[in-house]
Parts: C-alpha cells; structure tokens; sequence
C-alpha cells in the first residue's frame, strides 16, 4: 500500500472512528481525542500495517487499545469521569479521611466497642480483623451459628449506643 492509498484510507475512516470512539466514550470531546490520537498512531505504526489484510479492522483495534489503556491509567490513579449531564469528577480516594470528624467518629466508635461484654467483643473483632465465621468458630471452640448470633448483637448493641451508625 503506498503513502497516499494509506492516508485516503485512513481518511475515509475518519467518520466511522468517530462514531466508535462514541460508543466508547460517550462524550463528543474524548471520541474526538480518542479519534485523533487513533490516526495519530496509526500514521506512527505504518510500517506495521500488513498490507492486504483487514485495514479497517486493524485502525479499530488500534482504537480498542488505545482506550483501553487510557481506561486502566484513569482507574490506576483513582480518576472516571461520569459522563452524565453535569460532568463530575470522580475519585476512589475516601474524601475526609484524615479530617478531625472522622480521627474523633473513630475514637467514639473505638470507645463504644471496648464497652462490649468480653463474649461479644472478641468474636466482633476477630470479624472486624477479617476471620471467616468458621475461622472464629474453630479458635473460640463455638459453634458457627453462635458466631454470627454474637457479631450480630454486637452489631446492633453499638447501632444503639451509637445513633449516627445505622448504616
């Protein structure tokens, strides 16, 4: 395939790529960035284009990777756009973590664990630290059934005694 016959090919491709990128995207910015970056790069790669096989198919896979790569960068730094009508930003990252509320929500919640009796409290917090029900079951020598009702209870007595923690 020479120079020209490429870039008419890959030019008439641009209104179709277009429309993928929106499949993908959502949004007509980024399908347009995604479009360009994909010619871009398809330009770039030229040599690896086999001539005589599928070049359609072969700008369209360029396009997949691209955006899949761009999707694993994005999630990798805890950033997804929501496309939705008013555009947010969104993080993975807990928003106050280290705000003064949330040091003094822990220490009240620390306080009103501690104030379980010694049967409900060792159960809670082995489960808290993330043994298994039948992991408690066997080290505590209790049935699994007694386990649950335990955690249970101590779930419902700190809701009580804590009445900002329902959920």
């Amino acid at each position: 395939m020479s120079t020209l016959e490429f870039y008419t090919a890959l030019t008439g491709l641009e209104s179709y790529l277009k429309s993928f990128a929106m499949t993908y995207t959502r949004n007509e910015e980024d399908a347009k960035d995604l479009t360009q970056e994909t010619i871009l790069k398809a330009i770039v790669y030229r040599d690896y284009y086999i001539p005589k096989t599928n070049f359609k198919a072969w700008v369209f896979t360029i396009m997949r990777n691209i955006f899949i790569n761009q999707y694993r960068r994005k999630t990798k730094s805890n950033t997804i756009f929501d496309h939705s009508k008013d555009m947010f930003l969104l993080t993975n990252a807990p928003g106050r973590s280290g705000s003064p509320e949330n040091y003094m929500d822990g220490l009240e919640l620390e306080k009103q664990i501690h104030k379980l009796e010694e049967e409900y409290l060792v159960p809670f917090q082995m489960h808290f630290q993330g043994f298994k029900y039948k992991e408690i079951a066997e080290k505590l020598g209790i049935p699994i059934g007694t386990v649950k009702s335990r955690i249970f209870l101590a779930r419902k007595k700190l809701m009580n005694w804590l009445p900002g923690y329902e959920e």
